[in-house]
């Protein structure tokens, strides 16, 4: 079999991962870069759970999707750039598919909030693009960069003792409101340890929601160029 023989059958079976209508229907709606799960999945595609599931394991089989296990979760999103490319190409030819992510959580909780001991919602989920952004942080946000590093410590947050931790030193915390990663892990804690103590964020009392001062709001914005809404203190 020639090169052209192989790349042609490649290609075929992954036009037929994607030609099935209900797993069309799944990846188009992941392309707005929110992960979900198969029983959301489910509801889009118009099949059962069940049938989603055996859907789900093709996509993943064929490296158009993968799975984020969060504790009792499965959340589902695109495998990588070059398969929102592919679908993006595809959709000029058939048009964008409309699936647009709805969260249901309370406004003041999905605004800012704690997720255990560091920053979601969000203000984290747009902290965490900012970061990666600005390439401080690495695109698994696994680690710092050496920009990150010094930028980080300027801050004030001690990163010696975030590394000496022994939890994990940072990661992409999936934000269960936005659906898209935040900053957790020793150097997420530290994060929000230094809003808190800087008063750019305070708890309250009967929630796990942040309001965003008005020292918050100037400095984020002077900072990241990050706005966020009047109606946070």
């Amino acid at each position: 079999m020639n090169v052209g023989q192989q790349d042609g059958d490649a290609v075929s079976t992954i036009a037929a991962a994607i030609g099935e209508p209900a797993r069309a229907r799944m990846l188009y709606c992941l392309l707005d870069n929110h992960a979900r799960t198969s029983t959301e999945l489910a509801v889009v595609a118009g099949v059962s759970p069940s049938t989603a599931s055996v859907h789900l394991k093709r996509l993943q089989a064929e490296r158009l999707v993968k799975v984020l296990v969060q504790g009792k979760h499965r959340y589902y999103s695109l495998e990588s750039t070059e398969v929102a490319t592919a679908l993006e190409a595809l959709s000029v030819l058939a048009g964008p598919a409309q699936c647009r992510f709805e969260p249901s959580t309370p406004h003041r909780l999905r605004a800012a909030r704690t997720c255990y001991d560091h920053l979601a919602g969000s203000l984290g989920v747009t902290l965490h693009d900012r970061f990666v952004a600005l390439r401080w942080l690495s695109a698994d946000s696994r680690r710092l960069t050496d920009a990150g590093t010094k930028a980080f410590a300027s801050l004030g947050i001690d990163i010696d003792a975030a590394r000496a931790s022994r939890r994990q030193f940072a990661f992409a915390c999936l934000d269960w409101s936005e659906r898209r990663p935040h900053l957790g892990g020793a150097l997420g804690a530290a994060l929000l340890h230094l809003l808190l103590k800087r008063k750019w964020v305070t708890p309250d009392l009967d929630s796990r929601a942040l309001g965003v001062t008005s020292l918050g709001r100037r400095e984020l914005l002077a900072r990241w160029g990050i706005t966020v809404p009047l109606t946070s203190r």
